[in-house]
């Protein structure tokens, strides 16, 4: 059985969405690019461009992993704009976008009605409440290595329907077949049925 891996940083996983670095773009696989908030920098035109041509390839599924993190030095209005820029790339493009936020949630929202594509929010690991929120808004949310470690995340996950959620590694090191065992148990599906609904989520989120 082979377990798709929605968001991963792993060159030799072969069944998944690889995070390609703009600045050294592999193509072999299926991939997603974009500019991460922390990678902002004043020439963030000229590295757009570069994500922009690499993401016209077949085997580039989605844009991203881009979005918005208070924790960082790019300040949030130069943040929003380059967001923006990946928003309005997508639209043209109809690929989904891949999200990263760090607590802002709101300003998420806020900039939702701007995406006529699939918004996937990556590496989710909040409450019942701000996952409820997410998918009212029309959000996916994927889950990580999180869901293995922390009970109330497990419980969030109880809650919320299964043709809005994805699993990942991202940066971890350990195997998706893990993740995917769990949340069937959360579940209480088998693992095949698991494997087949997430296929089909993304199969949704790549058609529309």
């Amino acid at each position: 059985m082979s377990f798709f891996n929605f968001h991963h940083h792993n060159i030799q996983e072969k069944n998944g969405i690889y995070n390609v670095d703009f600045q050294d773009v592999y193509l072999g696989n299926t991939f997603s690019i974009g500019l991460h908030p922390k990678d902002i920098t004043k020439h963030w035109k000229d590295n757009f461009e570069i994500i922009k041509n690499n993401s016209l390839l077949p085997n580039c599924l989605a844009i991203g992993e881009c979005g918005l993190d208070k924790r960082l030095i790019a300040n949030l209005d130069l943040q929003t704009k380059v967001f923006r820029e990946h928003i309005f790339w997508a639209n043209e493009i109809q690929k989904p976008i891949i999200i990263h936020c760090v607590r802002s949630y709101s300003e998420l929202f806020s900039l939702k009605k701007e995406a006529a594509v699939p918004m996937i929010i990556h590496g989710f690991n909040k409450n019942i409440q701000l996952a409820s929120d997410c998918i009212s808004k029309g959000f996916y949310l994927s889950f990580g290595k999180a869901t293995l470690l922390t009970l109330s995340l497990q419980n969030t996950l109880k809650e919320l329907p299964l043709d809005k959620i994805f699993l990942e590694t991202d940066t971890s090191d350990f195997e998706i077949e893990e993740l995917y065992q769990k949340v069937a148990q959360l579940k209480n599906i088998s693992l095949k049925n698991l494997e087949l609904q997430l296929l089909e989520n993304l199969q949704t989120i790549i058609n529309k």
